[in-house]
């Protein structure tokens, strides 16, 4: 074993955080995060009360349950864009509209807050694609080496010797001339 070897000596902390990027990077996980904080202001303020000195403020209105199911709604879309990421593009429209109907339904959609975090949790779901795995580059030959390819243990053609042996060549078809002549009009029209 080699005492540079990688791993055996990390801190657990640093994996966990490196493990915790790698599963960040496979989702929309920024989605899935403001479109719950978006959630959670719509759901909490129907039911909040504010103190003022000794007087009691009320936020609860005849719409407390149509706020609460808004509020449930877009934390659970914000979970599914985590561990689903596949319907992705269905929840973050969900979302943008569940943040729409909490305007007039949920105290002008949490007080703005909760509006502003699932509209934008929900533009960033449906916006978000899967990154590409990078394709490996092919060594790039040394200068004044011939560019040849490898074909038999030590035998090597020039490179598109080889390009379509197994196919017969092909004959040209004739050109009709036929099309210029008519100004390119078909025979029957």
């Amino acid at each position: 074993m080699s005492p540079e070897s990688q791993g055996q000596n990390e801190h657990y902390l640093s994996v966990a955080r490196r493990g915790f990027r790698t599963w960040r990077g496979d989702r929309p996980f920024w989605a899935g995060l403001f479109t719950m904080l978006g959630g959670l202001p719509i759901m909490y303020f129907p039911y909040a009360n504010m103190h003022l000195g000794n007087m009691t403020l009320a936020m609860s209105t005849t719409a407390g349950a149509g706020s609460l199911i808004i509020g449930v709604l877009l934390v659970t879309l914000g979970l599914t864009m985590w561990f689903h990421s596949i319907v992705r593009v269905f929840a973050g429209v969900a979302a943008i509209l569940l943040a729409l109907i909490s305007i007039p339904v949920a105290n002008i959609g949490g007080f703005i807050i909760g509006f502003i975090f699932a509209l934008l949790g929900g533009a960033l779901s449906v916006s978000w694609a899967p990154g590409e795995p990078q394709a490996e580059t092919e060594p790039v030959p040394a200068e004044g080496a011939p560019e040849t390819v490898p074909f038999a243990k030590d035998e090597q053609f020039p490179e598109g010797a080889l390009h379509g042996a197994c196919l017969p060549e092909q004959p040209h078809a004739p050109y009709d001339t036929t099309v210029e002549a008519e100004g390119g009009r078909h025979r029957a029209g």
